[in-house]
C-alpha cells in the first residue's frame, strides 16, 4: 500500500475507536498492534507520526450494557475505555492521541461538521422502517440477514424491527464521486479483497442512510431538535477529527485539520470496511474536507481453526494471554504468522513453537554462541573490522546490503509476515555461515584474522537483523542492541528511534570495534508446552 506522504515528514493513522460494550478482544489488540508497528517504522525513517486510537461511547448498546451492570453509562464508559488503555500498554503500543467520544471537545467538533452538513442541503428527515442489530448498530437490508432475522456478524442476536422518523445523511448522491474516487486511487481500499467488496456494495446502487435515533439518551443530541440523538457512527468517525486537537486549543475543525488533516491510514476490521471507506469518504466529501490516504481492513481470527465466540466458549482474552507471554511474543506471531488482510488463527501449540524457532533458537542462540565465541577468541571485543574488509561474495554481507529496502517495501506494503520471513532469512544464513566457517576450528589453526572477520560478520548481521525487527519486537531488539554496545531502547518515548534512524543503522556494517559489549545473556526464553491435565 503506497503510504506516502501528502505532507512532509508527517504520518498520522489511526485504529478503529473501539466500541466500549465490553472490555478489548484479541481482535482489538490485533489492530492495534499493526498500527504501532506502522507507527514505529515512520518514526523510523525520522518522520513525524500521529498515532490515534480510543473508543466509540455512545449508543444503544452502551446503554443497555450499562443498565445490565447496574451503572450509568459514563461510570461504565469510564471503566471500559480504561481496559483499553491499561491493554495497550501491557502490549508496548506506543499511541499518540486516545480520544474517547464522550469529551466534551468532541461534541463541538460533530456539531460544526453537522453544521457544515447540513448547510449542503445533504441532510432530511424522513422515515426508517427496517430491521436493526443493535450490536452493529446499523440498519441490515433483508438480503443481508440470516433465517430468523439474525444477524450473520451476530449470529445469537436477532435484529430488531424498527419504524421510526430519523434524520438521513444523503449518500445517494455521492454514488459517483465515490466511484471515480476508486477509480482514481485504486489503493485507497487495501487490499484488493475488501476493494472489491466495497465496489460490489456500491455498485448495487447507494442508499441514504440513517443518523439519528429516536428514544435514546446516550449520545449527542441533533443540533436543533433535541428529540432526536445522533447515531453512533456519524459521532464516532469524527473522533478521528477531534483526536487532531492540540490540547490547548479550542476545539473547531479549522483547529483540528490544520497541522495532521488528512490521515494517512486507517486501520480497520474487515467488519467495519463499509463505514470507513464508503460513508466516511462521503460525509467527508459533504463537508468539503480533504480525504485520507487510505483505509486497509485486515481480516478476522479464529482459534484452534474456529470462529471465536462466547457461546463457543473459545474466546482469546488478550489480558489472559499477555499474562503467560511476553508482550513481544504475542506481537511476533500475530505479525509474523498472519498473512496481514486475511484471516489468521491462534493456536498455542503453534504459538510456543514459532517462537522457540524463530526467536528462542534461530536469533537467540545465534547471537549468545556468537558474542561466547567474542568472549574466548576475541578477548571480548568486537573485532577490529569495517565492512570494506568483508568481501562482497560474504552471504550475510550479500543479504544484508539488500535487506532493509526489501524489508522496507514490506512494512510500507503492511506485509509484515514478508517482512519477517525476510529478517530470518539473513539470521538463518548467519547460523549456517558460523556452522560452515567452523571459527572454533580456524581459532585453533591460528587463523585469528578470518576468525575477527567470521565473528564481526555474524554479530552485525544480528545487529542488523534486529533493528529491523524493533518495530514489531521492540524490547528484545532493544537487548540485542544494548549487548551490542548500544545505548538504544526502541521502547522509550515515541521520538526515540530518532537516535537511531533507518539512514545510519538500516546499513550493514555499521558495528564498531570501538564499542564495549555488555553482558551476554538469553534474549528469549524457551517457552514449555502447556501441561495436559
Amino acid at each position: 500500500m503506497n503510504l506516502v506522504d501528502r505532507k512532509k515528514n508527517t504520518f498520522a493513522l489511526t485504529t478503529p475507536l473501539y466500541y466500549v460494550n465490553d472490555l478489548p478482544h484479541i481482535g482489538s489488540a490485533y489492530t492495534t498492534i499493526a498500527a504501532d508497528v506502522v507507527a514505529r517504522f515512520q518514526r523510523l525513517q525520522g518522520n513525524s507520526v500521529l498515532l490515534i486510537t480510543g473508543t466509540d461511547e455512545h449508543g444503544q448498546k452502551i446503554q443497555r450494557s450499562a443498565q445490565s451492570q447496574g451503572e450509568s453509562p459514563q461510570e461504565f464508559c469510564d471503566r471500559m475505555s480504561a481496559g483499553f488503555a491499561s491493554l495497550w500498554s501491557l502490549l508496548d503500543i506506543k499511541y499518540d492521541r486516545f480520544i474517547r467520544t464522550t469529551d466534551g471537545r468532541h461534541h463541538a467538533i460533530v456539531k460544526e461538521f453537522f453544521q457544515r452538513v447540513w448547510d449542503q442541503g445533504d441532510i432530511y428527515l424522513g422515515q426508517q422502517k427496517g430491521w436493526y442489530c443493535v450490536s452493529c448498530e446499523e440498519f441490515k437490508e433483508e438480503r443481508e440477514l440470516l433465517e430468523g432475522h439474525y444477524c450473520p456478524l451476530h449470529p445469537n442476536k436477532q435484529a430488531e424491527w424498527r419504524d421510526e422518523e430519523n434524520y438521513f445523511f444523503r449518500l445517494s448522491k455521492y454514488q459517483s464521486q465515490l466511484e471515480a474516487l476508486y477509480q482514481s486511487q485504486p489503493d485507497f481500499i487495501q487490499p484488493a479483497s475488501r476493494r472489491n467488496e466495497v465496489l460490489k456494495f456500491v455498485e448495487q446502487g447507494l442508499q441514504d442512510f440513517s443518523i439519528s435515533r429516536v428514544n435514546l439518551d446516550w449520545g449527542f443530541p441533533v443540533p436543533g431538535d433535541s428529540k432526536h440523538t445522533l447515531y453512533v457512527w456519524f459521532d464516532a468517525l469524527l473522533g478521528y477529527v477531534t483526536a487532531l486537537l492540540e490540547e490547548d486549543a479550542e476545539p473547531t475543525l479549522d483547529n483540528a485539520l490544520a497541522q495532521w488533516w488528512p490521515i494517512n491510514l486507517h486501520l480497520i476490521g474487515k467488519d467495519i470496511l463499509r463505514f470507513h471507506a464508503v460513508y466516511w469518504p462521503a460525509m467527508l466529501m459533504s463537508a468539503e474536507l480533504p480525504l485520507p490516504g487510505g483505509v486497509f481492513g485486515h481480516g478476522f481470527l479464529t482459534k484452534d481453526g474456529q470462529k471465536m465466540g462466547k457461546s463457543l466458549g473459545n474466546t482469546l482474552d488478550p489480558f489472559a494471554l499477555r499474562e503467560r507471554y511476553d508482550a513481544d511474543a504475542i506481537r511476533y506471531y500475530f505479525l509474523k504468522e498472519i498473512e496481514f488482510g486475511k484471516d489468521g488463527d491462534f493456536n498455542e501449540i503453534r504459538f510456543i513453537n514459532v517462537l522457540n524457532a524463530d526467536l528462542a533458537n534461530d536469533l537467540g542462540n545465534l547471537l549468545n554462541r556468537t558474542s561466547n565465541m567474542v568472549k574466548k577468541y576475541c578477548g571480548g571485543k568486537i573485532p577490529q573490522v569495517v565492512s570494506q574488509d568483508i568481501s562482497i561474495e560474504n552471504p550475510l554481507k550479500f543479504i544484508g546490503l539488500e535487506l532493509t529496502e526489501k524489508v522496507k517495501i514490506a512494512y510500507e506494503n503492511l506485509a509484515f509476515n514478508q517482512a519477517c520471513e525476510a529478517i530470518l532469512s539473513l539470521v538463518r544464513a548467519g547460523n549456517k555461515f558460523i556452522d560452515e566457517q567452523a571459527p572454533w576450528s580456524l581459532y585453533k589453526q591460528g587463523q585469528q584474522e578470518t576468525v575477527e572477520k567470521v565473528l564481526y560478520t555474524v554479530l552485525e548481521s544480528v545487529r542488523l537483523a534486529a533493528y529491523l525487527l524493533s518495530p514489531i519486537i521492540p524490547n528484545i531488539s532493544s537487548d540485542i542492541y544494548q549487548q551490542l554496545g548500544f545505548d538504544i531502547n526502541f521502547n522509550e518515548s515515541s521520538s526515540s528511534s530518532i537516535k537511531a534512524p533507518l539512514s545510519i543503522h538500516g546499513k550493514w556494517g555499521l558495528l564498531s570495534h570501538e564499542q564495549t559489549l555488555g553482558k551476554a545473556r538469553p534474549i528469549f526464553k524457551r517457552i514449555d508446552p502447556p501441561q495436559s491435565s
